[in-house]
């Protein structure tokens, strides 16, 4: 459970054994906790630079959001905290070990898969995603790299960064923000006209295409082209695909959101009674009875041998937290990160959103005449690291435009020059301001390529 107070956990608490993943913003570690409550179980601790974080208002808001979820979600199909803490310098995320890796290791290795396992892995997936609804929760980040696996195979959603909370599809209360992985996204999410939960659906059915052909279906070399073909195009399924998986992804893929298969009240459950599952016992797929497709072979609790291993043969080490820290006023943005206070967080307001950006062509599209698909070997390294983070996604290259990523990391830098400065400058708060007039600057050419990438803008 979240420690609730009871437990002060600190970092020296931990024992750092192995580099899990890393991002722009921090890494994830797996660590083995040494002393009090759970003393010599393995976590995936999540490590995040404030420094770094506090130069986004659109960053600040995720990391909240994501650990405000975290706390509120209790599932079989959803990554369980267990620790939140934080120091002058850094936020620490304890949540538990899946030492089965990424679902988008899995399609890797096997290229597609057949109906059946793409059944077991969707299954469960609906159920997470219906349980996340059931709190008025959209999860907006569904794509392989965000579906673990555990040590017996089975699914763990992780990376609540982009989650949504309070959202009624029966009421006003819906979005607009622009956020996601562009291959795996909405078409209303991209027209901006105001989306709710059905945008998940759209993301299912994607990840459904992607697991019987090798790859998206509307995916194109620049974002651009990609965006267009998600407006305009339909998809195309192989010949050998069953009459039951096309139908249910042309019941996902519709493009207009009062159409899709799962909006409206009955959300999943919709979806769970088409023909596709017709033969799965949902409750057996609750209580984790199925047998899944793939175990993982491991031969201990610290077994990372799922992972990119040159990722796990970095040596796993911090950066000192002196170097990390920021002003008390600053601080003071993560109130209640250690010991949750829902009033606070829920006083969060949506911020400016940069355009999300295209995955690299991992894999080859799908031919006209329906041909199989060739994936390429090429990981993203990002596990449990929120997709805020920017270099965890790495740039498309076909893409010639400026990145309004790079923007954000000119922006890092010189916020974190500030915070640096400060401990050897009475001058800060002239330096701090002199800093943010840059920001917003940059921010400014950010807006402005967002308007550019977008088309068909409302």
């Amino acid at each position: 459970m979240v420690n609730p107070g009871q437990e002060k956990v600190k970092p020296s608490d931990f024992k750092l054994l192995k580099v899990l993943g890393k991002g722009g913003y921090g890494k994830v570690f797996l660590a083995e906790k040494v002393r009090g409550i759970d003393t010599g179980k393995v976590f995936a601790m999540k490590v995040l630079k404030k420094a770094s974080i506090v130069t986004s208002a659109k960053d600040t808001a995720h990391t909240r959001s994501e650990r405000n979820i975290l706390e509120m979600i209790k599932h079989p199909f959803l990554v369980e905290l267990h620790f939140a803490f934080q120091t002058p310098g850094k936020l620490y995320l304890v949540l538990e070990f899946l030492p089965g890796g990424e679902l988008f290791m899995r399609l890797e290795s096997s290229g597609v898969f057949t109906e059946e396992q793409a059944s077991f892995y969707l299954s469960e997936i609906i159920l997470a995603i219906g349980h996340l609804h059931s709190m008025e929760i959209i999860y907006r980040d569904l794509k392989p790299e965000n579906v673990l696996l555990d040590a017996q195979g089975h699914v763990k959603l992780t990376d609540f960064g982009l989650s949504k909370e309070r959202i009624d599809d029966r009421s006003n209360h819906r979005t607009d923000t622009f956020c996601g992985t562009i291959e795996y996204m909405a078409p209303e999410i991209i027209r901006r006209e105001g989306h709710g939960k059905a945008v998940d659906w759209w993301s299912l059915g994607t990840l459904m295409y992607d697991m019987l052909t090798g790859g998206p279906p509307f995916q194109c070399d620049d974002r651009r082209r990609t965006i267009e073909s998600i407006l305009r195009d339909t998809f195309m399924c192989s010949p050998d695909t069953s009459q039951e998986a096309v139908s249910l992804l042309n019941g996902l893929l519709q493009k207009r959101e009062a159409l899709r298969l799962g909006y409206g009240p009955r959300d999943a459950d919709a979806i769970k009674e088409h023909e596709f599952f017709r033969s799965l016992d949902w409750e057996k797929v609750y209580r984790r009875e199925m047998t899944p497709p793939f175990k993982p072979n491991l031969t201990s609790s610290t077994d990372v041998s799922q992972f990119d291993p040159t990722i796990t043969q970095e040596h796993p080490m911090e950066s000192p937290d002196d170097f990390a820290a920021i002003s008390p006023s600053l601080s003071g943005l993560f109130e209640g990160f250690t010991y949750v206070d829902k009033s606070i967080l829920s006083m969060m307001k949506e911020p400016w959103v940069e355009p999300p950006i295209a995955r690299s062509r991992r894999r080859s599209g799908l031919s006209m005449s329906g041909s199989p698909l060739i994936r390429s070997s090429q990981n993203s390294h990002d596990y449990y690291m929120s997709s805020n983070s920017s270099s965890a996604i790495p740039h498309s290259t076909h893409d010639s435009f400026v990145h309004p990523e790079d923007f954000e990391d000119m922006e890092v830098s010189l916020l974190a020059s500030c915070f640096i400065a400060f401990t050897f400058s009475m001058k800060f708060a002239n330096f701090c301001s002199r800093c943010h007039s840059q920001r917003y600057l940059i921010q400014g050419k950010s807006n402005a390529y967002a308007e550019a990438c977008l088309i068909y803008e409302k």
